[in-house]
């Protein structure tokens, strides 16, 4: 019974079926004449009248009696057995290959040996019309089966043909399932409930949502001043995970309130300050009366000065997270400790010059330029096996980029010094020394010179500072005379501290927003969509309060474009040399959300990119830098 598991009366050439036909019907006539003229009765297993309708054995047409010229009765098949039936589960066996070559040879010789089997089953067929129909069945499956079986690689018997078709993957038998599908198909996307810290600045912010964004426009006196004294006394309510009617939650209302205060210093309520860079056209036509008048300057410089001084030892005690420093030439953002990955207090400056960073070099200050760093190891770790003279080649066109650190400088001396005692020894040997003008010292001086500051206003200029040496930054800030524009527009006033905790000498002052319904095409059609804008200098924290607070409100599902400070794009560079385990720095008193704690800590993974777009689906963040 195993030997005969695979057993299948198909796989015939027509012309052995033709062949075959004859012979029967030869054989058929000598049988009938002799049983005609001696009127024997029929053999045993045969009926006297055949059936109306005579259905052989599988897969053969159902026969009529009526078209049967010699008369025949079918006869039981000799080689028909249990394993033949209709519900018999071998013939749903399945075959597994995981070579193509091995298919194809195990059903070449499958189709061999139903070719001798079938050639004895189909002597008990005597209907030519069945039969030309039946060759006709097993060509057309023939040749489909071929096309098939190169590219499928789990086939199975099928119940009337027994031929090779395709079996789908989602087989509902565990047992018949192969390794290979076994394995899963795709991995689904990880879940994202967060998008990554971005250190950058924004000066616009544009929500949309399907629901309604008006919730956020003029708040009752009371929402007002509880979201203010809220945010003084670093207080948040829990709200919950989705509202159905945001503008009758006052909650909702205080907390937004509450998330669009910061601090700055100075303030000018007919100057803008900020952005500071490039924004000569916001001084243009303003009144500045410290410009022309001396005593002023220096009385606008003393009290910065105390509220650069207020903020850090805030920064060191951990009571304020962060804060912004914002001059005509360059940002800065100091940054407490357990923040954006690093153990101990950092700053960020960007973008520097030359002039700036020997400077800082000249007060003792060590600092590190992490993007020129970065670049400089992975070119080492693409070339570690590199000649010494080739080394030099690569460092002196490195210089384009680096900064005009002292090693470097000092490896240029050398070479340059190589140059002017050696370098032109085959002139004398030419005898045309005298007829050549070597380069002289200044020349050399001024190429150096060069080098170093094409790296000047660019984000590669992006300058870090730690630990204790932030202390020492500070203090150079504030005698610093090239801090302050001496001409110009922005001529005689200081820069701007922006902070999201009070200081002294800060002013409170809260971020512009405004709502409006609009209709956007999706599609064919136009849909109301709500947008929600604000502007103003957005700080980080601010950016996190407010789409924590959206979340609930429009019920998982928003988009924000973010347009950042470009300047401050190059903040999120990671290039902090004492790592910090996540946690390990209490920073709880310093005023924010405890979820935006958490999510600043992170060490950022934007590069010197900013995020530029937010989507929330489903309670899931997307995001695009």
């Amino acid at each position: 019974m195993s030997q005969q598991a695979d057993y299948s009366p198909s796989f015939k050439r027509p012309a052995e079926i033709m062949r075959m036909r004859r012979k029967r019907a030869r054989s058929e006539a000598g049988v009938h004449s002799s049983s005609g003229g001696e009127g024997s009765t029929a053999s045993p297993g045969q009926s006297g009248s055949s059936p109306a309708c005579v259905r052989p054995f599988s897969p053969g047409p159902l026969f009529n009696t009526q078209n049967r010229s010699g008369g025949g009765i079918k006869r039981r098949n000799p080689f028909a057995n249990i394993e033949n039936t209709y519900n018999s589960p071998k013939k749903r066996l399945v075959i597994y290959n995981d070579d193509d070559n091995a298919d194809f040879s195990d059903t070449v010789k499958l189709k061999k040996r139903t070719k001798t089997e079938g050639e004895e089953d189909m002597s008990t067929k005597t209907d030519c019309q069945g039969v030309l129909l039946f060759s006709e069945r097993l060509i057309e499956a023939e040749k489909q089966e071929t096309q098939e079986v190169f590219s499928k690689k789990r086939l199975t018997f099928s119940e009337d043909d027994s031929l090779f078709e395709e079996e789908e993957e989602e087989e509902k038998s565990p047992l018949l399932k192969s390794p290979r599908a076994g394995a899963p198909a795709s991995i689904a996307p990880p879940v994202c409930t967060e998008y990554p810290a971005d250190w950058s600045m924004k000066t616009r912010l544009l929500f949309t949502s399907p629901l309604s964004l008006s919730w956020v426009e003029q708040p009752k006196a009371q929402e007002e001043a509880l979201g203010l004294s809220q945010h003084c006394r670093a207080q948040y309510s829990t709200l919950p995970h989705s509202l159905q009617d945001p503008r009758s939650c006052s909650e909702l209302r205080c907390a937004f309130q509450q998330s669009l205060v910061y601090w700055q210093h100075p303030s000018l309520p007919w100057i803008p300050l900020f952005p500071r860079i490039n924004a000569e056209r916001n001084f243009t036509g303003k009144s500045t009366p410290w410009a022309q008048d001396t005593a002023l300057q220096h009385s606008l410089m003393s009290e910065w000065s105390v509220s650069l001084s207020s903020l850090y030892s805030l920064l060191k005690a951990r009571l304020c997270p962060y804060f912004y420093l914002c001059s005509y030439q360059f940002t800065a953002v100091f940054r407490a400790a357990g923040l954006g990955g690093s153990s101990s207090i950092t700053a960020l400056l960007s973008p520097t010059t030359r002039g700036l960073r020997e400077a800082i070099k000249a007060e003792g200050i060590e600092f590190s330029m992490p993007l020129v760093e970065g670049r400089r190891k992975s070119r080492e770790q693409q070339s570690p096996t590199v000649q010494q003279g080739e080394e030099e080649e690569e460092e002196f066109s490195e210089l384009k980029e680096d900064d005009d650190c002292q090693a470097d400088n000092e490896e240029e001396d050398d070479t340059y010094n190589d140059d002017e005692d050696g370098g032109f020894s085959w002139l004398k040997e030419m005898g045309v020394q005298d007829k050549i003008k070597k380069p002289d010292t200044i020349s050399i001086q001024l190429r150096k010179e060069r080098d170093s500051v094409s790296l000047d206003h660019k984000p590669e200029s992006v300058v870090c500072v730690e630990g204790a040496h932030t202390f020492t930054l500070i203090n150079f800030l504030m005698n610093c005379k090239s801090l302050v524009a001496g001409a110009g527009s922005q001529a005689g006033l200081p820069p701007t501290l922006l902070a999201p905790t009070s200081f002294r000498g800060a002013t409170m002052q809260t971020l512009k927003a405004r709502s409006v319904n609009v209709k956007s095409q999706i599609g064919s059609s136009y849909q109301d969509v709500s947008s929600l804008e604000i502007t103003g200098p957005i700080l980080p924290s601010s950016l996190h309060t407010i789409t924590t607070l959206l979340r609930p409100a429009q019920r998982g599902g928003f988009s924000a474009a973010l347009y950042t400070h470009a300047p401050t794009a190059v903040m999120n560079t990671h290039a902090a040399k004492q790592q910090c385990v996540g946690g390990s720095v209490n920073l709880s008193g310093c005023g924010l959300h405890p979820a935006t704690i958490q999510q600043l800590q992170q060490p950022s993974s934007l590069g010197k990119s900013a995020l530029r777009q937010i989507t929330m689906t489903n309670y899931n963040y997307t995001w695009k830098n």
